[in-house]
């Protein structure tokens, strides 16, 4: 038998073919290996496995190493974005297992993640983020890590004062996802400012980062003390502004976020939603502009149509124009639930964790490509 396929790596076709013949589908009787057979079949699965402990540890390794002693070893000022880039792509894999995320402080390789969210080169900071946040997404052991290493401060500024909007965007991603569900990382927060950070946010001309930022604002407005920091500062009318955007995404998050105040009916929060002759004038011109839409746009609109006339429900206790006009519910869809969909949610949940997760949720977009990277060449011991 073979040992090598045409192009030098195993010979996978020969495998399936001696697997089928050797009644691996149960419908030949089973026959002892040769030694020969035997060999070669280990040398075909350890060619294909790799030791992941062993590349994080040779990636955490690098990430400790001087520019210096880099640049001795051929990595230049022009290429090391490209390069660290690569390695962080890697490590983000690695770490999607909850196991991986939790083994890379273990072995040295958080703080060194960590002090890239410093680093001069713009993309660097973000791909480091991102990492960041899918170590912690959903997962309390890395959080409580994340914290005690001081992440969350880093996470912050960069968030408050990045440069780059993509740098500034991927850092509140990670920290959308160490607050989550974990009280010091929210305390931590709100002691560093972070829903003034919020308000600016959500003021930029950007709308990824005005759609992070209030999937973020959403999810904290289910807390009583943050709405009423939110009212304080001014975010409710923000939301109402945000709900008119052109963006589809910005209108639905904001949509949201004034759904999570109306429905507070305590006495503290009868003034959660202050303007509401222009939430009214707001809402009154998404049902216009939801009635004129062809079929295909408010098939595409679903959430916004049930989002707004949930709000009207709640704020002007009837339903909205657009259920007399049959816009909730198109034929063939069924009926929305209560509450509507949440928007928020969208944002926290990254590739395979959910596997962990104690509660589904969808994935967040990638923006990688579905092609795959060789790894990138690493420093030796």
């Amino acid at each position: 038998m073979a040992k090598d396929g045409a192009g030098g790596g195993p010979d996978w076709n020969g495998l399936l073919k001696w697997s089928l013949a050797h009644g691996s589908d149960g419908t030949n009787p089973p026959r002892a290996l040769s030694e020969e057979d035997r060999k070669w079949f280990m040398e075909a699965m350890q060619a294909n496995t790799i030791d992941v402990v062993g590349r994080m540890k040779e990636i955490a390794q690098v990430m400790k190493t001087p520019n210096d002693v880099l640049q001795s070893h051929g990595v230049t000022p022009e290429n090391i974005e490209g390069t660290f880039s690569d390695m962080l792509d890697e490590l983000q894999e690695h770490v999607e297992s909850i196991d991986m995320a939790n083994d890379l402080h273990s072995i040295g390789g958080l703080d060194p993640l960590l002090g890239y969210l410093k680093n001069s080169h713009a993309g660097i900071r973000a791909k480091a983020a991102e990492v960041v946040s899918t170590v912690v997404q959903n997962n309390p052991k890395s959080q409580q890590l994340v914290m005690e290493s001081n992440g969350l401060e880093p996470l912050l500024t960069n968030f408050r004062s990045d440069p780059s909007t993509t740098a500034r965007t991927k850092a509140l991603g990670a920290i959308s996802s160490l607050i989550r569900n974990n009280q010091s990382g929210l305390a931590a927060f709100r002691l560093g400012n972070g829903h003034a950070a919020l308000k600016d946010a959500l003021g930029s001309d950007d709308a990824r980062l005005q759609r992070k930022a209030l999937h973020l604002t959403q999810y904290l407005l289910n807390n009583k003390a943050d709405r009423n920091v939110a009212a304080e500062i001014g975010l409710p009318n923000q939301l109402i502004h945000l709900a008119s955007s052109d963006d589809s995404g910005v209108r639905e998050a904001a949509l949201g976020g004034l759904l999570e105040l109306a429905r507070d009916k305590t006495p503290a929060a009868s003034n959660a939603l202050p303007d509401q002759d222009k939430l009214k004038d707001v809402l009154k011109s998404r049902i216009e502009g939801i009635s004129a839409m062809d079929a295909d746009d408010l098939q595409a609109a679903r959430e916004e149509r049930q989002l707004v006339d949930s709000l009207w429900k709640e704020c002007y206790g009837e339903p909205s124009s657009l259920r007399e006009k049959g816009l909730v519910v198109l034929p063939g869809e069924d009926a929305p639930q209560q509450p509507p969909p949440d928007v928020a949610g969208k944002m926290f949940e990254p590739p395979l964790r959910s596997w962990a997760a104690p509660r589904p949720a969808p994935a967040e977009d990638s923006d990688s490509g579905s092609g795959k990277k060789d790894p990138p060449l690493l420093l030796g011991p």
